[in-house]
């Protein structure tokens, strides 16, 4: 459900991007205006990370092979995170650099209308991706907030998407104000101002985007939830306690679990393999990412007794 819900939100994003880069650059081209060429440049580089969000859940669904034994899911966490590095070097930097230019050397607008109507038919098409990814993010999202969403999600094209959109509609309503004040007081220095402010707001966006697929990329264990119920399901039969377990995320839907897990001392060995088994069994039924499970079985070594 995360795969195909995200393929969704990138679509409606790729579409809406696409488009409203072209009318934003003919709209600098007929005005201008500063604020209409950094919203062009950031709508190309949010149209561009779709195009790799997309490569990236494509080249993840390659066979595994033996130089690569567990395949290839982390191509998503790694095509996520270029997508956070064209976001700030394409959208923030050149949008700081083009805002800082025009506030020192401020140049009157053509046409602002036709700037401010591109604007609004953008605002439009933005907030019909942004409805998007928030409809399908709802369906994995349970009860944490978006921010906590965001911050543990394993899904990594849902989370980017999000703040691109949100980025995206937000850095609109700034070069709306910025032209409407432009337009307002006559005083071109405004467009910069609004310029420079898409270009603060791009840059905490991609920082925030940088650090969470990295923390993905280098490899992330089971949220807290997932853990509760896997530790459940472990100890449980003929497993008398885990000694100690360890978890990643190999790709959004690949979970690894490896455990040491103490059985009930003089077991004959088809009841250890059955135990073992077993308790796979739980824990697939219980966390279905959890494709890749390891038990070892041992005996619990009391440290003070011993």
């Amino acid at each position: 459900m995360s795969a195909g819900g995200s393929t969704k939100a990138i679509l409606a994003a790729l579409g809406a991007n696409a488009g409203i880069a072209v009318a934003k650059f003919v709209g600098f081209l007929i005005t201008g205006s500063s604020s209409m060429l950094a919203e062009s440049v950031h709508s190309v580089a949010d149209t561009s990370n779709q195009g790799l969000l997309l490569l990236g859940q494509k080249t993840s669904q390659r066979r595994a092979t033996k130089e690569h034994p567990f395949g290839f899911g982390r191509d998503r966490y790694f095509y996520s995170f270029i997508v956070a590095l064209m976001l700030f070097s394409l959208g923030s930097v050149f949008a700081l650099y083009e805002g800082i230019h025009k506030i020192g050397h401020p140049e009157a607008l053509s046409a602002p209308w036709v700037a401010i109507g591109i604007l609004v038919v953008a605002i439009g098409l933005e907030s019909y991706s942004f409805y998007t990814a928030i409809v399908e993010s709802k369906k994995i999202k349970g009860d944490a907030t978006w921010w906590g969403f965001i911050r543990q999600s394993r899904t990594p094209e849902l989370p980017v998407v999000l703040l691109e959109d949100a980025g995206a509609l937000l850095g609109l309503v700034l070069a709306l104000l910025g032209v409407g004040m432009t337009l307002a007081t006559g005083e071109p220095v405004w467009d910069g101002i609004g310029t420079l402010s898409i270009g603060v707001l791009l840059g905490i966006i991609a920082i925030i985007l940088i650090v969470e697929m990295k923390s993905l990329l280098i490899g992330e264990g089971a949220t807290a939830d997932e853990l509760t119920r896997i530790e459940h399901e472990l100890a449980t039969g003929k497993v008398e306690r885990i000694i100690h377990l360890r978890t990643q995320y190999l790709g959004p839907e690949e979970l690894l679990v490896a455990a040491k897990i103490a059985l009930r001392p003089g077991l004959p060995m088809e009841d250890v393999a059955q135990a073992i088994d077993d308790a796979e069994a739980r824990v697939r039924a219980a966390v279905p990412s959890a494709r890749l499970i390891y038990l070892e079985p041992d005996l619990y070594r009391d440290s003070v007794k011993a």
